[in-house]
């Protein structure tokens, strides 16, 4: 698929250049369509087509797997329209060094779990919580100094201005591998009886920096501002130190299955969603031992492995008014919501497709750009909650190269196979028109319109018909690079903490903000 993607949009990039040394003027609106009329350049009839816009209802379900999350969620949010949105999260722990070594009589000082939220960088407050600080330095001795405390405000969806407790557990089932297929409905058993840290978490995030007095000069400075949970160190004392020499520590098979791992949940259930990474969590445990001749114990750290490699899972529960159903499937309105709520589905009517062939036939009319249009519903905009910034559109066409089952595939629009690297071009742009309280998102589908009335369009390069349409919230993930997509399943819903609700009502046609196909056209 990134082949394809790359090689489509060389070979585009190639053809606009050579039409513009051929020609040196404005080509025919549909030969080139809506690369060479973006930014608001497409000149022409603009009209307006109904299409059946329905709510498509994922059960509140969604793969959340260690290679579906680059983000973990945590929270729990409650309002009139979704209901309670709330989000767990399981993770394995492995050991950095396996038959360690403690030392003699090693005994646990303590022992910190550090989460680290994504956060406003900048948006700093600093406070300086100590004038008269003194901080050690192996080549200088004592130096006088100055703590230094950033506070961050973390990101959040919901009631921004809440505690939440984080609470952490001991889970008791065995959470497989990494690699394993889970969905955020799954259930884990974990050991309620015994909690093993809680923090109250005000939402904000910090990070200490000690500066020289002399020159201010920086002495320490923490790495990413995060929150510190304090675990109950008997647990560590009982589960790790002593057992010292034994099978459980001595590999990872055996560790794995031995302490499967942790449970990080909230109590409350209403506040935020915020997003962490979960492979920059830390655990760390502090401990002293003795050592032969001294009568000093030696303080030194032990940290476990809690990012890349091992199994994480994200845990979502719902609760959902009575009605949510009935309103799902009455299309009067259009839900989307992220990790596991419903999506967005849009079929183009044969009855718009005839009319459009029509214009095509008769009237030499051809596309310069076609967009789903979908306007915001204005209750929704009043509650002001942030509104989506991604999203992510699919087709579901019919593909005649196969047969059976696969012959109706799901994959990328041709509008982003072949136009995604024009510069200028996005899958959706946001408008906003106060004066009149509109707000609407016009979502791309020129080629995929073009080629359903065009037979012998200039960019088509298949016959592939798209009549139904999805759109989830989150955005395509990326490669490494950031040149590519990684492929169409692979995008950022099942961690999007942001919902939002659009006006439907496709059966009134006199409702001016209904769904609609909006189609810009010029004849030859």
């Amino acid at each position: 698929m990134t082949h394809t993607i790359k090689k489509t949009i060389t070979a585009l990039c190639l053809m606009i250049l050579g039409s513009i040394l051929l020609y040196n003027c404005e080509p025919d609106p549909d030969s080139l369509g809506e690369q060479l009329f973006l930014n608001g350049a497409a000149q022409g009839k603009e009209e307006a087509f109904p299409v059946i816009a329905y709510n498509i209802d994922n059960n509140d379900t969604i793969r959340t797997d260690a290679a579906k999350l680059a983000y973990g969620v945590l929270g729990a949010f409650d309002e009139s329209q979704f209901g309670m949105q709330k989000a767990s999260y399981l993770t394995q722990v492995k050991l950095s060094t396996y038959d360690p070594d403690f030392g003699t009589n090693a005994q646990v000082d303590s022992v910190v779990l550090v989460i680290k939220p994504r956060f406003a960088s900048d948006s700093v407050t600093t406070n300086t919580v100590d004038d008269n600080y003194t901080y050690t330095t192996a080549a200088d001795g004592a130096v006088n100094a100055k703590k230094v405390v950033n506070t961050y405000p973390a990101l959040k969806f919901g009631k921004a201005k809440r505690n939440l407790t984080i609470k952490v557990h001991e889970v008791t089932t065995f959470l497989k591998s990494a690699s394993d297929t889970v969905k955020s409905n799954a259930s884990f058993e974990f050991d309620n009886t015994r909690e093993l840290g809680s923090k109250v978490f005000n939402g904000n995030v910090s990070s200490v920096a000690i500066t020289k007095d002399d020159g201010g000069t920086a002495l320490f400075t923490a790495s990413t501002p995060g929150i510190r949970i304090p675990l109950d160190k008997q647990f560590f004392q009982d589960k790790i130190i002593a057992k010292k020499d034994q099978p459980e520590l001595s590999d990872a098979s055996n560790f794995i299955r031995y302490l499967k791992g942790l449970r990080i949940s909230v109590a409350e259930n209403d506040g935020y969603l915020f997003q962490f990474s979960p492979n920059d969590m830390e655990m760390i445990m502090y401990y002293k031992y003795e050592t032969t001749g001294s009568t000093t114990k030696t303080q030194t750290s032990y940290s476990f492995v809690m990012g890349s490699g091992n199994a994480h899972i994200g845990q979502y529960q719902y609760l959902r008014d009575n009605s949510f159903k009935s309103k799902l499937a009455s299309n009067m309105r259009l839900y989307t919501q992220g990790m596991g709520g419903p999506s967005i589905g849009i079929k183009i009517p044969e009855s718009t497709i005839i009319d459009l062939k029509n214009s095509y036939e008769n009237e030499k009319a051809g596309i310069i750009s076609a967009k789903i249009r979908l306007y915001i519903d204005p209750q929704w905009y009043k509650t002001n909650y942030p509104k989506p910034s991604e999203f992510t559109l699919l087709r579901k066409y019919v593909d005649p190269s196969t047969t059976g089952a696969t012959k109706v595939r799901a994959g990328f629009t041709n509008d982003l196979l072949k136009l995604g690297g024009i510069p200028g071009f996005t899958i959706f742009k946001a408008y906003d028109n106060e004066a009149n309280d509109k707000h609407y998102y016009d979502f791309t589908v020129t080629q995929s319109i073009k080629e359903m009335i065009e037979p012998n369009s200039k960019l088509e390069t298949d016959k592939t018909e798209t009549k139904y349409l999805k759109i989830d919230l989150g955005s395509f993930e990326k490669s490494p690079d950031g040149t590519s997509l990684v492929g169409y399943k692979s995008t950022t819903t099942p961690y999007n903490t942001t919902r939002a609700v659009f006006i439907g009502d496709a059966s009134n046609l006199d409702n001016p903000d209904r769904v609609q196909l909006i189609v810009t056209y010029g004849t030859k």
